[in-house]
């Protein structure tokens, strides 16, 4: 195979044992003395999550934080009918109310860390009101929220999200009341018959995220039956370790409940079980994930057939992605997932709004010419507005969208068994934390990444300190250097792993790491040998002028939305977007000269912190293209699928645009190529 040709990310069994014997070395037989992680006999944590408030985001990161504050996030509780507090069912002791259910913890999950981040009292008091809710609210039996049956049988699905909100809590503020909660209450559930458990089609896909919450507990309490009650619920789950198939194709489920194999390897200590969840990811992604973007094309649900870039993913999926990918680097790792999780923050999760946070849309896809209020079905899975930007619609993603970014930057940094720091997701920001004999020490980094190949991080201590930092070497880059205080370090950096550097810190000491950007073409040979274009960690889409149209909230909104009475509509507009300009080109390449083929264009840093649009990128891609008449729109409104390439066609070259996938609201990113 060329150089030029993608490897695809495809994993497999291979790779899984290949990245146990990558991992860094600590991951044996050292624990962390001031972090908790696994307890045995679960598996060492090879990472170990810090408490949410250890880091305090800067640069674009805390930008887009600020705008989720101001926006939609924030505000949701004016708005969604869901976050109302007359007759919310996680609000009464006996769980009935007009409304409870999933939308609640979705948005608390982001809502309350984005507070924890961002410090912002006001954020953790309207937190705070839900959560002392849920805990005071508690029942005698240990069961608690919303009381939904389904067929006779106790919904559970909805529950587990809120025992994430009730961990990042704890997090914050120590809480004993969460122990003996979450203790209560995985005592009621151990109590089910199998026949009562996880049989609801939600809950059975994503068993795997009460398991997180039982091992949570299991690390800080001890208790032995929890592992026997963890065993009951991978038995009860849905069986994601199916070789070619999966037992559901649902877009978010995918996302979010393949990890689940992965998580109870953690106490099975069976490869089989890791190996499951590499098998999964790759599965789904060689068969309707040969498009940029990190993700994979499937709506709502994957469809035989329906595997063109034009076919989309859920904000929810994003979002669980993104989050699967930072536990999977807690539990196995494996640098691989970290470059996923950037793959997908990167170059899709940011389109999926507005640029200012106030609306989203319910898909996103890689090739997406028109982001309107029609219906696209079935070119689109979905029967009805499902492209809009509206702040009124998309009943899960309008709430699970907040905690995308809480999350993401909660996860840039971890603490190592050997009482060191590893540095995973490069953004703008202080993580303090304690370090070698305990000493606490704040490391501040500068950066512009993705979007700028250098990383400052400057060591605050109060006295000298030894430890270990790691720094992730991205997959895509061969040639990263380290340099302390000016000095070249003569350090192996290995691609797709870890470099460590251990040193006595003081303060004011200065690491440098330098990760050359190169031009990359990735060939989609199972999409009809389309190309797209990565410059380091983003990929580039044409630039395409979006027109936008204001539009009515509530007349544009998805059927199944519902808004409070008082809410302002006038204040929370929706916008329609689109092409104002010509999409439907592809790409003159040389694949052996691509320095010849594009020409990369700097632009100054943009001055709102925000480089995720098309007006601010501080980077764009100079190619030559040629219009293709016969790609057009088709009978559902959307961009036919992509003609098989090399593609013949006549006409003069001209000279294109080329921007950030991931600020590009209308995008061509997956290009058929010009013979």
């Amino acid at each position: 195979m060329k150089p030029y040709k993608i490897l695809l990310l495809l994993v497999s069994s291979w790779f899984a044992i290949q990245a146990q014997q990558e991992r860094p070395s600590f991951a044996i037989n050292q624990t962390n003395s001031y972090y908790i992680s696994n307890k045995q006999p679960l598996k060492p944590s090879p990472f170990i999550k810090l408490p949410v408030q250890s880091f305090k985001p800067k640069g674009w990161l805390l930008h887009f934080l600020q705008l989720q504050r101001e926006g939609l996030t924030g505000h949701l509780g004016q708005i969604s009918a869901w976050l109302a507090k007359t007759d919310n069912a996680w609000l009464t002791k006996d769980g009935k109310g007009k409304w409870g259910w999933e939308e609640v913890p979705y948005w608390l999950k982001g809502y309350a860390h984005i507070g924890y981040l961002l410090h912002d009292q006001q954020m953790i008091n309207e937190s705070n009101y839900w959560i002392n809710a849920v805990l005071s609210n508690q029942r005698p039996d240990g069961d608690f929220g919303p009381v939904v049956l389904r067929n006779g049988k106790r919904d559970l699905w909805t529950n587990m999200p809120m025992l994430w909100c009730l961990q990042s809590y704890y997090e914050y503020a120590n809480d004993p009341r969460v122990l003996t909660f979450m203790s209560n209450y995985f005592k009621w559930e151990n109590g089910l018959p199998d026949s009562m458990f996880l049989e609801d089609y939600w809950e059975n896909s994503r068993g795997g995220d009460n398991m997180y919450s039982v091992y949570w507990l299991y690390n800080r309490t001890g208790e032995a039956w929890l592992l026997d009650f963890a065993t009951k619920i991978d038995r009860n789950t849905a069986n994601w370790r199916q070789k070619d198939n999966l037992p559901n194709w649902h877009n978010v489920n995918v996302a979010q409940s393949y990890r689940e194999p992965a998580t109870y390897y953690m106490q099975s200590n069976n490869t089989a079980d890791l190996e499951a969840t590499y098998n999964d990811f790759k599965l789904v992604r060689s068969l309707y994930g040969q498009v940029p973007g990190g993700l994979f094309g499937a709506d709502e649900n994957a469809r035989k057939g329906y595997d063109d870039p034009r076919q989309a993913v859920e904000t929810c999926g994003m979002v669980e992605q993104m989050t699967s990918d930072q536990m999977l680097l807690q539990f196995t790792g494996d640098a691989f997932w970290a470059d996923n999780c950037e793959d997908v923050a990167f170059n899709t999760f940011p389109a999926a709004f507005m640029p200012d946070y106030r609306s989203l849309r319910y898909l996103t896809a890689p090739n997406m010419i028109v982001s309107d209020s029609k219906n696209h079905a079935p070119g689109i899975a979905n029967e009805g507005p499902f492209l809009m930007m509206n702040p009124f619609s998309s009943r899960c993603c309008q709430h699970n969208h907040s905690a995308g970014w809480a999350y993401y930057a909660a996860s840039s940094w971890m603490a190592t068994p050997d009482n060191g720091l590893a540095a995973q997701l490069y953004v703008a920001g202080d993580v303090t934390a304690k370090v070698g004999d305990g000493t606490e020490v704040t490391l501040s980094t500068e950066t512009h990444y993705p979007f700028e190949e250098g990383i400052i991080f400057t060591v605050q201590t109060a006295h000298a300190v030894t430890f270990t930092l790691y720094l992730r070497i991205p997959a895509w880059c061969t040639n990263a250097s380290i340099s302390v205080n000016g000095k070249r370090l003569a350090i192996k950096t290995t691609a797709g792993a870890y470099a460590p550097v251990t040193n006595t810190w003081k303060n004011g000491d200065k690491i440098q790491l330098t990760l050359p950007m190169q031009l990359q073409l990735h060939e989609w040979e199972r999409n009809k040998n389309s190309i797209s274009i990565n410059y380091g960690p983003l990929t580039f889409s044409l630039l395409i002028k979006e027109e936008y149209k204001k539009q009515d909230s509530k007349e544009t909104a998805i059927w199944d939305s519902r808004w409070q009475e008082h809410a302002d509509v006038s204040a929370w507009p929706s916008y329609e977007i689109f092409a104002a300009s010509p999409w439907n080109y592809g790409l003159v390449v040389d694949p052996e000269q691509l320095n010849k083929s594009f020409t990369i264009k700097k632009k100054p840093w943009p001055k709102d912190d925000n480089p995720f649009t098309n007006a601010t990128a501080p980077i764009e891609l100079i190619a030559t293209g040629k219009l293709i008449s016969t790609w057009t729109v088709d009978q559902y409104g959307l961009c036919s699928v992509l003609p098989q390439s090399p593609v013949a066609v006549n006409g003069t070259a001209k000279q294109l645009t080329l921007v950030p996938m991931g600020g590009a609201r209308l995008r061509i990113s997956a290009f058929p190529v010009i013979k």
